[in-house]
């Protein structure tokens, strides 16, 4: 590839670099963007041959960034950062805050802890809206995929800003109308266990149970801790739930005291450059005072 005059690169080409950088393929790119990938396709194309260079390898699993991609996506968030601030500071009330905030996070944290924090801060600023996302995996903040991350890790990354939000705690619990009493005549009686699936191997849960029940099997196997609840809470078996979620259930009776074995620390995190955006910074703030843990 040669270009023949010198291009000048747009702030909407380094928006489309920026894109499929991120999504790492053309459908998810154009969905970020909301266009049709053949716009992508086009678009990246017309760059590449403006710049004389092939910004991407291309495979059948998606689009690789070559080094001068990273270096325009770099160039391209602090862009994208510029302007977001530019939106916020242009606001005709100061006290105002406006604009969407991505947070990401699991579905048990989401509906235990974090729903109840933004129910009250969507009241406080009405301008505000909220992407949620939940999933096993740590979204990459880095690379926008979110603005805040609220995790149960023991050690947080290093290149993102966070605060310690507490210790959640487990507990093994059991319906309130179950016939056991504690956790030696569940497992006399081999109670049904329900547990997390492969999707979540390193759970705390799950890594207790194997230690000390190696030879236990569940007989029901979920893709999440919230779903181990309501099982449970049907009367289908035993189970390890964290104690904030268990807090809000009358159905559920607790088998066994705090494991500490189980215990893991909650953090609230965000990218270092996100955190002066107002939009996140608001968001941040809240979630941090508000969300508490016993």
């Amino acid at each position: 590839m040669n270009a023949k005059t010198q291009y000048h690169l747009a702030s909407q080409d380094l928006e489309f670099l920026l894109a499929v950088t991120r999504g790492g393929t053309l459908a998810a790119a154009a969905e970020r963007l909301a266009v049709d990938a053949s716009t992508v396709f086009r678009t990246i194309q017309r760059i590449e041959k403006g710049l004389g260079q092939r910004l991407f390898e291309r495979s059948k699993t998606g689009y690789f960034p070559t080094e001068m991609a990273q270096i325009l996506a770099g160039h391209a968030e602090q862009l994208e950062i510029a302007l977001e601030s530019a939106r916020s500071a242009a606001q005709l009330q100061p006290e105002d805050v406006a604009g969407s905030v991505r947070i990401t996070t699991t579905d048990s944290i989401l509906h235990g802890l974090v729903a109840p924090a933004l129910n009250t801060l969507a009241t406080l600023h009405p301008r505000l809206s909220f992407d949620l996302h939940t999933g096993n995996e740590l979204a990459n903040l880095s690379r926008r995929d979110a603005d805040i991350a609220i995790r149960a890790t023991r050690k947080p990354p290093l290149h993102l800003v966070g605060k310690h939000l507490g210790t959640l705690k487990i507990a093994l619990y059991v319906a309130e109308s179950s016939p056991w009493q504690d956790l030696a005549a569940a497992i006399y009686h081999h109670a049904a266990w329900i547990a997390p699936d492969d999707a979540l191997p390193d759970h705390p849960s799950v890594v207790w149970r194997k230690k000390h029940y190696p030879k236990l099997m569940p007989r029901y196997r979920v893709n999440s801790i919230l779903t181990v609840m309501e099982l449970i809470e049907r009367g289908m078996g035993v189970g390890l739930v964290p104690t904030f979620l268990a807090a809000s259930r009358p159905g559920l009776r607790p088998l066994t005291g705090v494991l500490d074995e189980c215990a893991t620390d909650l953090w609230l995190l965000t990218h270092p450059e996100s955190r002066h955006l107002r939009r996140v910074a608001t968001v941040f703030s809240h979630l941090a005072q508000n969300i508490q843990l016993d």
